[in-house]
């Protein structure tokens, strides 16, 4: 067995991936059965290189990905795991990580996940204590021999994670574009090797996604999600009822008018999959992500028929394959000779750096937070020094202590809608609180569920999108994501986030002021 970070490394590598959903029940279930009738099949293809498995995928409980991996892992088959943070906590997610370490479940791809839709007698409440960034975190540290917190001076075995995320390019609007280019830069510092793209159909957004990574210098293989479509499919992206994923109006009509035919779109929709296939083999990705509801049989009749294009059609192909919004926005000028992306910065997109235009308001709240922050509440600031001893003051008397904390929740209650986490990631986010203003509270950029700008869970602005347009008023705004993985420390809950800032305790000078104590 070649494993996949040695498949990815070969010079020239196209790894062929295939996703597999699991069900629901048993694995003695039909519906399971059939899962791993699939699975089975797919690993004795030979065009096939790994198998990547779901975790309980649009929000519904589903069976665990590694009881269908424990299968192919013993049959000598490459597997991807799925691991999301909807649904456990950090410690849950450590364990998972000896338990998937254990079991020769290498290759981990880290997602936030998608919101929980159902649950048992009523919806499931949502974990959320990391995201895809602190869950890379925790994996690579665990690869370099995680710290034993009963005994400091000891680390434990080492794994072997082969670490992998996505990214979300496929996005209308500026505000929801870069800060996913800049989150995939965040995710490979934090440990991620290989990133899978969303899906979408526009070869252009696929080509730029390229390019970002050359020009961002970043190690990382991109393997490029192909979906087969259908009609129903097509409704149901269009319609907004699988986070992330879009079909405009113009792919709608095409798919529509097609899925009338007498073969319901069949031929069509493998074919434009195969030419998508095509595409990403053109376009220099390092593999393809191929998905779908399909027999196996149908996952080979669209290699075989990519594998039987002529070497340049895929340049056509890329041509044909371009349905993004009439104002779409791109970060790399057009090749008019391709007809995908140049290396060129789009002039627009300078322009408004330049001239540091919004789309959305930037509000006085804002502008006075910031201030205040660079005068006080920021390691260096000036007063600092004095917020210190206040603090050390205040401390020594829990009377005093519980009227602070009251001045403050006073404040910031009404100003940014404070939950009291005592881990305070306002300016980290703009003085946007990601406690109360995102339903999966993403400290480490946005999740890829936005549609145009909107959450997918609360239908308001993304806090990160607020957060982008509000630092490009001040040029600030490339700079967003920089700097560690931020994880919230969940026993600071209802203390006084300006003490706990003062005095050392919260993320902000846990980082920037390791010296405060």
């Amino acid at each position: 067995m070649i494993r996949l970070h040695e498949q990815l490394a070969r010079p020239g590598a196209f790894v062929v991936a295939a996703e597999l959903v699991t069900s629901r029940g048993l694995i003695s279930a039909d519906s399971s059965r059939k899962v791993l009738e699939l699975a089975r099949d797919l690993a004795a293809d030979p065009r096939v290189d790994v198998l990547s498995i779901t975790d309980n995928p649009g929000g519904h409980a589903m069976l665990a990905p590694d009881t269908i991996g424990t299968d192919l892992v013993s049959r000598g088959q490459e597997v991807i795991i799925h691991l999301s943070c909807k649904d456990w906590n950090r410690n849950a997610l450590e364990s998972r990580g000896w338990k998937l370490g254990s079991e020769g479940f290498d290759n981990v791809l880290a997602l936030s996940g998608d919101y929980p839709v159902t649950g048992h007698k009523g919806l499931a409440a949502p974990v959320f204590d990391l995201d895809s960034v602190g869950l890379l975190s925790l994996f690579a540290e665990m690869n370099d021999g995680l710290r034993d917190e009963r005994r400091p001076d000891t680390r434990l075995d080492r794994t072997n994670f082969f670490l992998g995320c996505v990214v979300t390019n496929h996005k209308r609007r500026e505000r929801e574009v870069m800060p996913q280019y800049f989150k995939l830069r965040k995710k490979v510092e934090a440990g991620a090797r290989f990133v899978i793209n969303q899906i979408g159909w526009d070869t252009r957004k696929d080509d730029e996604l390229l390019r970002w990574i050359a020009r961002d210098g970043l190690p990382v293989a991109a393997l490029a999600n192909v979906y087969l479509l259908s009609g129903t499919a097509a409704r149901a992206f269009h319609t907004g009822k699988i986070p992330g994923v879009v079909v405009t109006d113009e792919l709608l009509a095409v798919a529509e008018r097609h899925a009338a035919s007498p073969d319901k779109g069949r031929a069509f929709f493998v074919e434009l999959a195969a030419k998508h296939v095509a595409v990403a083999r053109g376009l220099g990705f390092a593999g393809v992500y191929l998905g779908g509801h399909m027999p196996a049989a149908r996952f080979g009749e669209i290699l075989d028929r990519a594998a039987s294009f002529a070497p340049d059609d895929w340049r056509q192909f890329a041509r044909e394959i371009q349905y993004p919004f009439a104002d779409e926005f791109y970060f790399f000028e057009r090749d008019p000779e391709t007809g995908l992306s140049s290396n060129e910065v789009h002039a627009a997109y300078l322009e408004s750096k330049q001239r540091r235009k919004t789309e959305l308001r930037v509000p006085v709240k804002y502008r006075f937070s910031r201030r205040l922050h660079a005068a006080a509440f920021a390691p260096d600031a000036p007063l600092f020094p004095a917020g210190r001893v206040f603090y050390r003051a205040v401390e020594k008397s829990p009377p005093l202590a519980k009227v602070a904390h009251a001045v403050e929740q006073a404040a910031k209650v009404p100003l940014f809608h404070c939950r009291d986490c005592g881990d305070c990631s306002l300016p980290d986010i703009a003085y946007v609180c990601p406690e109360s203003q995102c339903a999966k509270n993403q400290r480490n950029g946005p999740c890829g569920g936005t549609r145009e700008g909107l959450c997918e869970v609360y239908d308001t602005e993304c806090i990160w999108s607020q957060a982008y347009e509000r630092l490009k008023a001040y040029g600030e705004e490339e700079s967003m994501l920089d700097g560690p993985a931020i994880v919230k420390d969940n026993a600071l809950a209802r203390t006084s986030a300006w003490a706990n800032t003062f005095l050392g305790r919260d993320h902000i000078t846990r980082i920037r002021r390791p010296d405060i104590e």
